[in-house]
This record gives C-alpha cells, structure tokens and sequence, in this order.
C-alpha cells in the first residue's frame, strides 16, 4: 500500500478471488487448447491407420463401427489430460501443460501401437473392419483397448 500523499503506480489492486478466477479462465483456455490438438491429432492418426476418410465413413456413410473406436480414442485422450493437469497443478503452470502435451502425444502414439498389435492378432484388416458400415463387435474390442492404454497411461502419471 502506497505511503499517504504517495501516487499508486500499480494501478487498482484486485481482491485475490478475482485474481484467481481470471487465471483459472486462462488455464482452462490454454488446457482446453492443448487438449483440442490432441484430439484433432488423434482423428489424424486413426483416419491415417484407416481405409478412405474416417470423415467420410462416420459422418457420410455413418459407421457406427468408426465413430465407437474414434470416441473410444477421444475419452482415453481426456482422460490423460484431465490426470496430468490434477496431478501436476500444483507443480506450476507450465509443469502441468508441458505433462499434458508429453503424456497426450505419447497416448495418441500408444493407442495407435494397440492398434496395430491388435489388427496383427486378428483376421482380415482391422482397419477396413472398423471402417465397415454394419455394426462389427471387433469396434467395441478395438474401443476397449484404446481405453485400456489410455487407463495404464493414466496410472503411470506422476508431478
């Protein structure tokens, strides 16, 4: 507080709620920002690992076999950003987006890896399997495994 008869250079002080709120605002429009990258890269590396557009077979040819493995994707993915930004909040800002960036690439990749294991192990291509219009149980297996890589990844987050 400046001396009386002193001129405040710093301009009109804010109540620390009002501090608080407008950096939580600026964390969740940057985690938010980050997380959308992840997610159009993880649309990129499914369509790449799929026959055609995956564009094209969810929202054209509306396969319900590509839209369940890609929103299998999207919930891993958001469950590796929501872990890495709760456990490494109080490491700092730049801690925790650094975390959700490495461990949201490296899902993206491992889920990709499941992927292809997983078309290894069984008959046909998985790919033009789950890009088939007519339901296909192999969608819900690829699905689980997505959310099976995107849970280890989670477990093994720590600040």
């Amino acid at each position: 507080m400046p001396a009386p008869g002193a001129v405040d250079l710093a301009g009109p002080r804010r109540r620390p709620s009002e501090v608080s709120v407008l950096a939580s605002i600026g964390y969740a429009v940057a985690y938010t920002g980050v997380g959308i990258a992840l997610l159009v890269l993880g649309f990129f590396v499914l369509d790449a690992l799929t026959p055609g557009h995956l564009r094209k077979h969810i929202w054209q040819e509306r396969s319900p076999n590509a839209a369940i493995v890609l929103a299998a994707g999207f919930l891993g993915q958001g469950m590796i950003a929501f872990t890495t930004i709760w456990t490494n909040a109080t490491s700092g800002f730049g801690t925790a987006l650094l975390y959700t960036v490495v461990f949201g690439v490296l899902g993206v990749l491992l889920q990709a890896v499941a992927f292809l294991v997983l078309s290894l192990l069984t008959p046909g291509r998985l790919g033009e399997v789950v890009t088939e219009v007519a339901f296909h149980p192999a969608s819900l297996v690829t699905a689980a495994a997505a959310l099976a890589v995107s849970a280890i990844i989670v477990a093994s987050i720590w600040p």
